[in-house]
C-alpha cells in the first residue's frame, strides 16, 4: 500500500470515528432534552432552553462532521452515500407530507409523530446504503 493510500485510509477512518462521536453526543443530548425536563429539572424552562440550544449546537457539529466524512470518502463510496441520502430525502418529503395529510384530514385516529418519520428516514438511508454497496460490488 502506498503512503498516500495509507494517509487517505487513516483520514477516512479518523473522519468516520469523529462522525460517530458527534452523532453519539447528539443522541445523548437528544435524550437529555427529551427526558430532562420531566425527570431531572422539573420543567424548568431556562434549563430546557439551554439543553435545546446545546443539542442544536451539537447537531450543527454533526452536520459538519458528516460533510468532512463525505469529503474523505473515495468517489464510489461518496456516490453510494449521496444516492442513499437522496433516496432518504425523497421518501421523507413524499411520505412525510402524505402522513401529515392523513393526520390533518383525520383519516388516521392518532397524531402523526415526527419519530415515525425519523425511523422511516433512517431505515430508508440504511437500505439505500446496503443496496448501493451491493450494486457496485
Amino acid at each position: 500500500m502506498k503512503q498516500t493510500d495509507k494517509n487517505w485510509c487513516d483520514n477516512t477512518r479518523k473522519n468516520t470515528v469523529n462522525l460517530a462521536y458527534w452523532t453519539g453526543a447528539w443522541v445523548l443530548t437528544m435524550a437529555f432534552v427529551s427526558f430532562g425536563p420531566k425527570f431531572l429539572w422539573n420543567e424548568n424552562i431556562p434549563l430546557t432552553i439551554i439543553a435545546i440550544l446545546v443539542n442544536l449546537a451539537i447537531g450543527i457539529g454533526v452536520i459538519f462532521a458528516n460533510k468532512r466524512h463525505l469529503n474523505s470518502l473515495d468517489e464510489l463510496q461518496r456516490k453510494i452515500q449521496l444516492e442513499a441520502m437522496s433516496l432518504a430525502l425523497g421518501v421523507a418529503v413524499i411520505f412525510g407530507l402524505s402522513y401529515s395529510m392523513l393526520d390533518v384530514t383525520n383519516l388516521i385516529s392518532y397524531d402523526a409523530e415526527i419519530s415515525h418519520l425519523v425511523i422511516l428516514i433512517g431505515l430508508t438511508y440504511l437500505a439505500g446504503t446496503i443496496i448501493g454497496n451491493m450494486r457496485y460490488r
